[in-house]
């Protein structure tokens, strides 16, 4: 056993590669790549870590691991995502994005610096000899694009001899300088929900002698989110949001199709792997009297991120560790996706939530082409994750994770 790096040394380590990891994150930010095309954004971190004498390992397509310390032996795994979203960039900075209606509106681009300056970090520990558990990189691609790229990595191997999984997400009503943790779900699974309702039309006059796709519809986007409500545990947060309706052309003419679109979410595993069969005998029953054809497309997106109790508690000590004894607050849970919670079917692991709003300043929101972030909280999430991988030496141990299919 290794003694322990005081919390002062990982902060002075962190903070010489500040500047750096600025840079890096603003240029991420400038030119922003969507899921499956983020080769440029892989070539620049993978440049990087070669000329810390690493040898990252490109994942097919885009995306990217890198090994560190000890061969022998599970790993812990560091996750960061690189795509950016088709959100046109409205902020003001001198490195905003170069690429017309693309920007990094989620943060990714501060999740894939900190997770580089945490792994240059272990790097110069690893070659002094002060490294003794087995640490993982993944850059993957895609977190935008459900069912998300994790499960492409997992497919290429990228969860191979991982035994624990640690990421951050940025959070923008959050305090730089803090961090959020919570034992259990924190974000939901996200489905996809198409229903197309059919007919064979006819005039509003006479819907006796039609299926009325229009007051069918209606049927379902009123009733299926109550009967869900009533056949799945509500302590498992499920929810049904349609976002989109359509149907006709004119006013007295009932149409031959409509459709309705939403999105399933759902903060409990269990309950989500129930959902599909809920939801397509819901809808069926709910059009039955109305003589129509119903086709339920229901597409499995992204499970929730259920965070482990002992890596949850992990990042809390890291953090007031290398924060302070206030950094760590309660999350709120949320009803978006992350597919990090596919990894976390494979292996125990937690998310922490990352503060990115300047004290006193603006909060802004993700997924806007307007989201900033204050820069500090790069070097913060970097020394969060060096500790919590430090803290795993003599802790990491093949473990278990709910045993959810694979979409």
């Amino acid at each position: 056993m290794l003694p322990t790096i005081a919390a002062e040394r990982i902060v002075a380590r962190v903070e010489a590669y500040r500047a750096e990891l600025v840079e890096v994150r603003r240029d991420l930010h400038a030119h922003p790549e969507i899921g499956h095309s983020e080769r440029r954004s892989t070539a620049v971190v993978a440049e990087r870590l070669r000329a810390a004498g690493l040898e990252p390992q490109l994942l097919p397509g885009t995306g990217l691991v890198c090994d560190l310390g000890p061969t022998d032996g599970p790993r812990v795994m560091l996750r960061a995502d690189l795509d950016a979203l088709p959100v046109p960039d409205t902020c003001s900075h001198p490195w905003r994005s170069t690429v017309a209606g693309l920007a990094h509106a989620c943060g990714h681009d501060v999740h894939t610096a900190v997770v580089l300056g945490a792994g240059l970090v272990l790097a110069e520990l690893a070659d002094e000899g002060l490294l003794d558990v087995g640490v993982r990189l993944l850059f993957q691609a895609a977190e935008e694009v459900q069912p998300g790229g994790a499960l492409d990595a997992i497919a290429a191997g990228a969860m191979d001899g991982v035994a624990r999984v640690f990421g951050v997400h940025c959070d923008p009503k959050l305090d730089v300088g803090l961090v959020g943790t919570r034992i259990g779900p924190i974000t939901s699974a996200s489905d996809p929900v198409t229903v197309t309702i059919t007919s064979a039309g006819g005039h509003t006059s006479r819907p006796h002698l039609t299926g009325d796709v229009v007051f069918a519809l209606g049927q379902v986007i009123t009733q299926v989110p109550a009967v869900l409500g009533r056949r799945l545990d509500p302590r498992s947060g499920v929810n049904l949001t349609w976002g989109l309706v359509h149907a006709g052309t004119v006013h007295n003419a009932i149409p031959a199709a409509g459709q309705v679109k939403g999105s399933l979410r759902c903060l409990d595993a269990a309950a989500w792997t129930d959902a599909a069969a809920v939801l397509r005998e819901a809808v069926e029953h709910v059009t039955a009297p109305y003589r129509v054809s119903v086709e339920v497309q229901h597409e499995r997106g992204v499970p929730p991120v259920d965070n482990d109790e002992t890596a949850t508690r992990m990042l809390d000590t890291a953090a007031r560790d290398v924060l302070g004894p206030d950094a760590v607050v309660l999350t709120e849970q949320s009803l978006g996706g992350e597919d990090f919670g596919w990894l976390l079917t494979r292996v125990p692991g937690a998310m922490a939530r990352l503060g990115t709003r300047t004290p006193g300043g603006r909060t802004f929101d993700l997924h806007q082409g307007d989201l900033d972030a204050d820069e500090r909280a790069i070097s913060v999430g970097a020394r969060l994750l060096v500790r919590t991988a430090l803290m795993s030496t003599g802790d990491v141990h093949p473990g278990t994770a709910p045993n959810i299919p694979v979409a």
